[in-house]
C-alpha cells in the first residue's frame, strides 16, 4: 500500500514551534505580524500610530488621528486574558498538531493552568475555529449523511427517534478519483428545512450531491445542485458501499476522535464548536506546518469571546420539532 503523503507529512515539530513562539518576545511579535502586517492601524478610525508605550507589560499604541490607545490584544480573543501569550501559542499548537482531539483536562496538565482556563482557552479557539468555516461551500462531487452522537436510554426508544441522540449533517467534497478534499459539519436534524438552509450555505449551485434513500437531502435541489439517491438498505453493508466511502471514513475518524479523546461532555450544548474544531483540522490538513499561522488568522479575525457567551447552551441552533437532551447517555456529566 503507497503511503499516505498527507498523514506523514512533517508538520511543526515542537523544537520548530519552541524556534519561532518559545518567548513571550517571540509570540507577540508573531500576534503583532499578523494583526497589522504593514504596520498598526486604528481599530477606530484607520489611522496610523503616533506613539508607542508599554502597560503592563503589553504593547499599546496610540493612534495619531482620533487619540485612542490600543493594546496588541485588545479586540481579539485574546483581550482581558491574564495568561502569557507564549500559553495560548501552546494551546494552538496542541490542538492543531495532535491527530486526535485534545480534551482541556490534557491541556490544563500541558499548559499547567487550571481546569477553568483550559477550558475557556480551548473553547475561545473552537469558536473562532467555527466562525472561520461558516461560510465553507463545496462543490464537484459531494457525499452527504447523517449521523448521530449519544446513546439511548435504557427502555427509551430506539434508533433515529431516541431522546437522547443529537444529529448532525456530514458533507464531503470528492476529488475525481474520490479521495476526501474538503468537509462540513452541521449539527442539525436531518429535515427538509434543515437541509434546504444547510444547502443554500455550503452547497454550490453546480455541485453534484450523492446520498443515501433519506428524502430530505433531496432539498439540495433547491439551491440548482444535482441529486444522486442512492437507497441502500441500511445494516453495514450499506457503509461499505464505495458511493460513500469518503463520508464514511470522515465520520469514522470524527467518532474515533471524540470518543477516544473525551470521558464526556455536554454534546448537545457545545456540538457546534466540536464539529467546527474537527472541519477546521480537517480541511487544512494538507499543510499542516502552517496550519498554525492560519488558525493565529482566525482567531484575529474572530469577536471577542466572554466566557458567558461561550457557556450558553446552543440547542436553537438545532431546527427540529424536538429538541434533544442535554446530556447524551452513558456521557454523565459534561468533562470538557
Amino acid at each position: 500500500m503507497p503511503m499516505n503523503r498527507v498523514q506523514f507529512q512533517a508538520g511543526l515539530s515542537m523544537p520548530e514551534f519552541l524556534e519561532r513562539y518559545g518567548t513571550e518576545d517571540k509570540c507577540r511579535a508573531a500576534l503583532q505580524a499578523a494583526r497589522w502586517p504593514k504596520g498598526f492601524v486604528c481599530p477606530a478610525c484607520g489611522g496610523a500610530a503616533r506613539t508607542r508605550f508599554e502597560r503592563g507589560g503589553l504593547p499599546y499604541w496610540q493612534c495619531g488621528g482620533c487619540q485612542r490607545q490600543t493594546s496588541l490584544i485588545s479586540g481579539t480573543i485574546f483581550e482581558a486574558s491574564k495568561l502569557p501569550l507564549s500559553r495560548w501559542f501552546l494551546d494552538m499548537q496542541l490542538l492543531t498538531q495532535s491527530k486526535n482531539n485534545v480534551s482541556a483536562l490534557e491541556l490544563k496538565r500541558q499548559l499547567g493552568v487550571s481546569y477553568r482556563s483550559a477550558w475557556l482557552m480551548k473553547h475561545k479557539i473552537l469558536e473562532a475555529m467555527r466562525v472561520a468555516e461558516g461560510d465553507r461551500k463545496l462543490d464537484g462531487r459531494i457525499e452527504v449523511d447523517d449521523a448521530y452522537f449519544g446513546g439511548e436510554f435504557c427502555g427509551g426508544k430506539t434508533g433515529r427517534g431516541t431522546d437522547n441522540k443529537v444529529p448532525f449533517v456530514a458533507a464531503v467534497q470528492t476529488s475525481p478519483e474520490g479521495r476526501p478534499l474538503y468537509a462540513c459539519l452541521s449539527a442539525q436534524p436531518p429535515t427538509s428545512e434543515a437541509m434546504r438552509a444547510f444547502a443554500a450555505r455550503h452547497i454550490a449551485p453546480s455541485a453534484t450531491v450523492v446520498s443515501d434513500g433519506l428524502w430530505c437531502f433531496r432539498a439540495t435541489t433547491r439551491v440548482g445542485a444535482r441529486h444522486e439517491r442512492i437507497v441502500t438498505g441500511g445494516g453495514k453493508a450499506s457503509m461499505k458501499l464505495p458511493q460513500f466511502k469518503a463520508v464514511n471514513t470522515l465520520l469514522g475518524n470524527l467518532k474515533t476522535a471524540i470518543t477516544g479523546t473525551y470521558h464526556a461532555f455536554d454534546f448537545a450544548k457545545y456540538a457546534h464548536r466540536y464539529l467546527a474544531e474537527f472541519q477546521f483540522r480537517f480541511n487544512r490538513r494538507f499543510d499542516m506546518k502552517n496550519i498554525l499561522p492560519r488558525l493565529l488568522q482566525s482567531l484575529l479575525a474572530a469577536p471577542p469571546s466572554p466566557e458567558h457567551s461561550l457557556r450558553t447552551a446552543e440547542l436553537g441552533r438545532l431546527s427540529g420539532d424536538q429538541l434533544p437532551g442535554d446530556r447524551p447517555a452513558g456521557l454523565g456529566q459534561p468533562a470538557d
